[in-house]
């Protein structure tokens, strides 16, 4: 293939990939926008996702029915465990900022090693739903790949949508802005919190089932989505939903450009570099709030 076609292929995967770590930045910037906890475990959270999808298709037979039930079952299921991690571990530890930290990275080895006991350390293929090729100029493309990304793009508009024209989007921004008037004018801000912490478990356990059949459920596999989404909600701004958008389409479409033409590895060490540099030029990253 000629260069521009290797091009498009490359803006093709990153433009799939900025779709789904999008979706699980803003999962995590959700997080530590409204409850100032930096979630450590959030990757495991992703990785849960994938894993419950491999059931859901093993229990459901076809492949578009365990899909479908997937999608609903796989954020229940992991907003149900993190409310219980919320109620469990950080209630109890006042929502701390340095105790949370601590609590999730022992959160994210019991959600780790579990899976490793139940589910065992082999990668598990999950067939896709369905399979049909988008005929290009200069190569097929898979289907299903440009529906994962539709299907996050339409995920990231309801997530919009719950946060800026419903009421509990309007508790979760009040109680972002300020926690203690919210409170005082009758937010139940716990419970704000604990709804905030299962939605951003949710959002990360939909980005591992659209994932899983383009990759292999692993009980490992939450390393990399844990390391991109801090580096996209770092640049993009701490809990700026616009700048964790923005960051995430930077880093998966430059991440698909470079992976294909050079390697993924230095695609990781260049947005690690691009970390340390925002960090030195905007600590509060390219949309947060300046400090005072």
């Amino acid at each position: 293939m000629s260069f521009g076609a290797y091009f498009f292929l490359a803006v093709l995967e990153g433009t799939v990939s900025a779709f789904v770590l999008a979706l699980t930045a803003l999962g995590l910037s959700l997080v530590f926008g409204v409850m100032r906890v930096v979630n450590v475990a959030h990757g495991e959270l992703f990785m849960l996702g994938a894993v419950i999808a491999w059931w859901v298709s093993q229990m459901a037979g076809d492949p578009l029915s365990g899909f479908l039930l997937a999608l609903v079952v796989g954020p229940l299921l992991v907003g149900g465990i993190a409310i219980a991690a919320d109620w469990a571990i950080l209630k109890r530890v006042d929502y701390n900022p340095e105790a949370t930290i601590v609590a999730t990275i022992g959160l994210l080895y019991i959600i780790q090693q579990s899976v490793l006991i139940l589910y065992g350390p082999d990668a598990r293929a999950v067939e896709a739903p369905f399979y049909f090729r988008v005929q290009f100029p200069w190569f097929g493309y898979s289907g299903y790949k440009l529906i994962v990304a539709a299907l996050s793009a339409g995920l990231l508009l309801a997530t919009w949508y719950l946060l800026k024209k419903t009421r509990l989007g309007l508790y979760m921004r009040a109680t972002q802005y300020d926690q203690e008037t919210a409170q005082a004018f009758g937010v139940p801000v716990r419970r704000v919190y604990a709804a905030v912490f299962a939605l951003g478990g949710g959002l990360a356990a939909l980005a591992g089932v659209l994932v899983v059949p383009i990759q292999q459920a692993h009980y490992l596999m939450g390393h990399d989505p844990l390391l991109l989404s801090f580096i996209v909600v770092i640049i993009g701004g701490l809990g700026s939903l616009r700048g964790t958008l923005i960051a995430a389409f930077v880093i998966g479409i430059s991440d698909g450009v470079i992976s294909v033409f050079f390697s993924p590895t230095l695609a990781k060490i260049l947005a690690t570099l691009l970390v340390a540099l925002v960090l030195v030029v905007r600590p509060g990253g390219l949309f947060g709030a300046k400090p005072a």
